[in-house]
């Protein structure tokens, strides 16, 4: 999931002042369907809008609550030395009988925009392997009228009961007889309602460029969610082809997986149109999508021949050149990788205004959120447009990974995840080069992972999935970005071309089928003649990381190294009885060539010793070069010294800069070395001229700033930080110059951020003039200069400061710059100012799925911030996670609101609140942030007064 001509095309016609309610639209059986709609909610239909979520299906209202029923999260004790807390409790499941299965679904819907439900009429030709009475299906939030089986060649048989298994999201239709063996026609009649929780077919509210509100209709299956569209057998492999029929407005848009083949007027209202769209190929009922709204395009061909449009809010065509530009470069790069065609007609792309995730590949009608896939040439920032190549070559991977050859259960998700966030950076890297985009990978994925992967409350790549409920939790940065990192591992261990073909081998087996990971190991493993599945079963099948400890000693021109594994925790070395080992391949270069491995070998066993041939007295020995295996490093402290003067002349890659340093920050957050080592390191980087580089320094940095907000000494690193970054800064200056480039552009504005947040006098005065003459018209802000500018005014800001930013938000037209400041308001200082923040966090002119990142930003911008975040989120607990209904938003609220604490009874604050207040698809989430506020705790402990006495020393006047 993340993040690319021709000219405009009109998507659409313009809508009438007033949209005339749909007419009955008649149905199979005695009873209209839109008769029963209109019956349940008159009495509940209130005044014009903003109209609340109409339920349509009373007997279900209680599901989520009755979802609650999981054991209290747990979390490592203020020693931090092993977790014995327990996971959640898993709950009883059971996958749906196999008796009666799909072969084509004939699903035609008719949302009505005005009382926000749909009518819909399934067909489905279905196998009964089985003789049965009864078929059981996935269904939630959706009333059945009728239902009736027709066997091939036989009589209708009409369904006698419904029974509803609310819990398990389950519904089973019963037949007075025994449907036996043999073909036949599913037919159902049901109604059910447009939601506003982002989630199966759901209304997306929007504004016409008039200031009128509208809606557009529009879905998000996965994971489980296509059963609050039509009764499905909602499971991954079961697959089906799908012939779907939208009736809709005719002045509105309407989009499928396939491309129209039919669209006409609706008999019994001649407002409407009913539109046909071509038989899909077999696929999984998660990548069903559909949307009915207004939109313009832009439509260009790849250079295979299929076609690509964008679609994008109406006037806004322009806005999605950029992701065209990528989409059209993308097929033709994983056609030829793949060496398989992209196997539909078209593909579309499409900007939704509601959108919970960052986008969700349906196969050929491909959601978004606005910022990743809406590029404006003149207002849009460097940064945004890496994420929109990112995300666009995320989401077209999937076609192939995932679309094509699809997961057998959710326990293999990190397989489709995994290898999307891992293949985009190729993708991207084809077509940006100049991005330097594999190095940014190991600072925004590689190290992330490592982070969560060291906690004690983390979990293997692989989960074993049962209850649909589970699915959420494995959304996180072990499936994505811990999957992309030892996927890359992999491919660099097998070697591109062994790693094609076994790819290519596991595409052609599989296509239009279900697929294990142990199905793509054995591809690889054919490919390669390699020990794939052993080595891989180590890094998917356990949680955790080793570290890989390093000494060495000098015998004539051999380096002869002593290397060692054992299990990193982020709370310190693994010290228990049963150590697990890991399958590591080790990379090793040298001073003469930092770019060039010198020596392969795989670590097998707990410790071994290496002979490095031909190797100086001195020059350097390096561990894995390129910072490509996932493990940490740490070396002995006469080889660490010998690294140090790479660093300084910059003749080790950035990426081993980034990695050596990244390594020693986490080992000194785990207790293996002092902090104050790692700040020593830091000013070695003064010279530093590469973004990511500084990039990995500045999170850092953030990191112990915000732990160091809990003493007396803030103030102290602060200044630390901006001597630190002073230098970069005054080279780099304010405005941008001849032959500078994307990654210039990055820099500038993370280090003017930097320095303009630590209070640097000079950048807060020049970001003040700035902001002025952009407020007042004289001279508006480049677009990479937006966030850091107005992060400095704000931190820096008063009332007045504040009431100019919240204007600038609601006058901004694009949601890039709205999103732009909704993640800086939190700088604010002034506590009642804070809390006019939170408030507005939740009001309407922010965006449901955005809600989360206005509340993240006060919580991470300082010590009174977190505070006035975390009560605001526990007062308007109900309301937030009513919103977010338990999905993947939540569990990012609450690792942003709390996760920076460091005082133990925070941890138990936050334990004892989830009791009370359970969120079972974030009870990982709890359990990792509990265990993060207590490692913060011991760390703060630990290397407090040796931090504060290092600051002060290094500005002490020498004797």
């Amino acid at each position: 999931m993340t993040q690319r001509v021709c000219l405009c095309v009109r998507a659409r016609a313009r809508v009438r002042t007033s949209v005339k309610r749909s007419v009955v639209w008649a149905v199979r059986g005695e009873r209209s369907l839109k008769t029963v709609t209109a019956h349940r909610l008159a009495a509940c239909r209130p005044s014009p809008p903003p109209k609340p979520p109409v339920r349509i299906a009373p007997r279900q209202q209680n599901r989520e609550r009755q979802t609650l029923s999981h054991s209290a999260p747990s979390f490592v004790n203020a020693a931090g030395r092993k977790n014995t807390g327990t996971m959640p409790e898993r709950r009883p499941f059971v996958r749906l009988p196999t008796d009666v299965s799909p072969v084509n679904y004939g699903l035609c819907l008719k949302p009505d925009l005005i009382d926000f439900t749909f009518e819909g009429k399934l067909e489905a030709l279905v196998e009964v392997t089985q003789a049965t009475n009864q078929i059981v299906m996935n269904c939630a939030d959706i009333d059945i009228i009728t239902a009736s089986f027709v066997p091939q060649g036989g009589e209708e048989i009409n369904a006698t009961g419904f029974n509803y298994q609310n819990e398990d999201e389950k519904v089973t239709l019963s037949f007075p007889s025994a449907l036996q063996k043999g073909s036949g026609t599913l037919k159902i009649d049901f109604v059910g309602e447009l939601n506003d929780k982002m989630k199966g077919f759901y209304r997306s509210k929007y504004t016409t460029s008039a200031g009128d509100v509208r809606y557009a209709a529009v879905t998000q299956f996965e994971a489980t969610d296509a059963r609050r569209a039509f009764p499905c057998w909602d499971e991954p492999a079961i697959k089906a082809t799908f012939d779907i029929t939208l009736i809709v407005p005719k002045d509105r848009v309407a989009l499928s997986n396939m491309n129209v083949i039919d669209r006409k007027p609706y008999p019994d209202d001649e407002n409407l149109v009913e539109v046909k769209f071509a038989t899909t190929p077999i696929m999984s009922t998660y990548l069903v999508a559909f949307v009915i709204g207004e939109y313009d395009y832009v439509e260009s061909q790849s250079s295979d021949g299929v076609t690509v449009r964008v679609y994008t809010p109406v006037g806004k065509a322009e806005q999605g050149k950029f992701a065209l530009e990528v989409a059209t470069k993308t097929l033709p790069f994983y056609k030829d990788y793949f060496s398989v065609p992209y196997p539909l007609p078209k593909i579309d792309l499409i900007a939704i205004a509601d959108f919970a995730a960052g986008a969700m590949e349906n196969w050929g009608l491909v959601t978004y959120r606005e910022t990743a896939l809406l590029i404006d040439p003149k207002n849009s920032c460097s940064s945004s447009r890496q994420w929109v190549a990112l995300v666009v070559g995320h989401e077209l991977a999937h076609q192939w990974f995932g679309n094509l050859v699809t997961m057998e259960w959710w326990t293999h998700l990190w397989l489709n995840e995994g290898f999307a966030s891992w293949i985009e950076y190729l993708c991207v890297d084809h077509c940006f080069p100049e991005y330097d985009i594999w190095t940014q990978f190991v600072s925004a994925d590689y190290t992330r992972a490592l982070d969560l992967d060291a906690l004690d409350s983390s979990h293997p790549i692989e989960v074993n999935v049962g209850h649909p409920s589970e699915v959420d939790e494995i959304f996180d940065a072990i499936s994505y970005s811990k999957g992309a990192s030892v996927i890359r591992m992999l491919h660099n261990y097998i070697g591109d071309e062994d790693f094609r073909k076994g790819m290519n081998a596991y595409l052609l087996k599989f296509q239009n089928k279900n697929a294990s990971t142990e199905d793509l190991w054995d591809c690889l493993e054919q490919a390669s003649g390699k020990p794939i599945a052993a080595v891989m079963g180590s890094w998917t099948k356990q949680m955790g990381f080793p570290i890989i400890v390093v000494d060495q000693e000098q015998q004539g021109d051999d380096r002869i190294l002593k290397l060692s594994q054992k299990k990193f925790c982020a709370s310190g070395p693994h010290n228990g009885e049963e150590c697990p080992n890991w399958m590591v391949p080790i990379s090793i270069c040298t001073s003469v060539d930092p770019k060039c491995t010198k020596l392969n070998v795989l670590l097998d066993r707990p410790e071994t010793t290496i002979t490095v041939s031909g190797v100086g007295p001195d020059q350097w020995v390096k561990i894995n070069p390129g910072t490509v295996g996932f493990y940490r490093i740490q070396y002995s402290s006469s080889m660490l010294e010998s690294l140090l003067p790479g660093v300084r002349d910059l003749s080790l890659q950035p990426v081993d800069r980034l990695g050596l340093q990244n390594d020693l920050f986490s080992l000194s957050r785990a207790g293996m070395i002092s902090t104050v080592e790692v700040l020593k390191l830091m000013e070695a980087f003064v010279n530093e001229p590469n973004y990511t580089v500084w990039s990995d320094l500045s999170c850092n940095l953030g990191v112990l700033s915000s732990l160091l907000s809990h003493t007396d000494f803030h103030e102290e690193i602060q200044e630390f930080i901006r001597d630190l970054f002073t230098p970069v800064g005054l080279e780099l200056g304010w405005d941008s110059k001849p032959g500078e480039g994307h990654l210039d552009a990055l820099l500038r504005g993370l280090v003017l951020g930097k320095l303009g947040k630590a209070g640097h006098k000079p950048t807060l005065e020049e970001a003040r003039r700035r902001f002025k003459d952009h407020v007042e018209g004289k001279q508006i802000l480049p677009a990479d200069l937006r966030s850091p500018v107005y992060l400095t005014v704000l931190k820096h800001g008063d009332s007045t400061t504040l009431d100019t930013m919240l204007k600038l938000h609601k006058q901004a037209d694009m949601q890039e710059e709205k999103n732009r400041i909704e993640r800086v308001l939190g700088a604010i200082s002034a506590p009642d100012l804070i809390q006019k923040v939170l408030s507005f966090a939740l009001s309407e002119e922010v965006r449901p799925q955005d809600t989360v990142s206005v509340i993240g930003g006060v919580a991470g911008s300082s010590k009174q911030g977190r505070k006035a975040a975390w009560k605001f989120v526990k007062d308007n607990w109900e309301e937030l996670y009513n919103r977010y209904q338990g999905g993947f938003l939540i569990s990012r609220l609450i690792k942003l609101t709390v996760d920076g604490f460091a005082i133990d009874k925070m941890a138990a604050e936050v334990k004892s609140f989830f009791e009370s207040h359970p969120a079972p698809a974030a009870e990982r989430t709890v359990q990792q942030c509990c265990e993060n506020i207590l490692l913060n705790a011991a760390w703060l402990k630990r290397d407090a007064d040796d931090i504060h006495q290092y600051l002060l020393q290094r500005k002490a006047p020498p004797v």
